[in-house]
């Protein structure tokens, strides 16, 4: 990996944690719709990343939110999960031996996979986000709706910031 997509990753990092904390904290639609633009920088991470070090980074990047909205390690297992989900998805879709794309963004993938791709991970981290922070069945279909409103709006903003900084692919 070339020491230029490790800075872009760092940076990327800082922008969208600094964004998720400072910015997308206290926007709630009505408590039902909370967007976590921070997922982007777990989809878009490298494919060649070692599933040790995605796990690592998944689990710091976690961590770190977690801190800034006093949550006990529900971020942390929600990115555990994106991550998870992350490659299977990967395994299944890509082929490792002729690809040669560093990143699966929109430019690089296509649209039709990247928002397969972005769609599953979203659902998947806001899933386990929202029903463990809930941590009760009683408010099943409530805890549903939210993670159904909260991923079609994290979805919109994660494609549309895919969108402003689109770089397709030369063929």
């Amino acid at each position: 990996m070339s020491s230029k997509l490790v800075l872009t990753n760092i940076v990327r990092w800082f922008i969208l944690l600094l964004f998720q904390i400072l910015l997308l904290r206290n926007l709630s639609f009505y408590n039902m719709a909370t967007p976590f633009v921070y997922i982007l920088f777990l989809l878009l991470l490298p494919f060649g990343i070692p599933n040790l070090l995605l796990y690592l980074i998944a689990f710091i990047t976690g961590l770190t939110l977690d801190a800034f909205y006093d949550t006990l390690g529900v971020h942390t297992a929600a990115c555990v999960t994106l991550v998870f989900v992350r490659i299977l998805f990967i395994s299944v879709t890509v082929s490792r031996d002729g690809f040669d794309e560093p990143e699966p963004t929109l430019g690089n993938m296509g649209i039709k996979w990247f928002l397969l791709y972005a769609f599953l991970c979203t659902f998947a981290h806001h899933i386990v986000l929202f029903f463990l922070e809930t941590f009760r069945l009683t408010e099943f279909s409530y805890t549903l709706l939210k993670c159904l409103l909260s991923g079609i709006f994290t979805l919109f903003l994660v494609t549309l910031i895919e969108f402003i900084f689109y770089n397709r692919k030369v063929r």
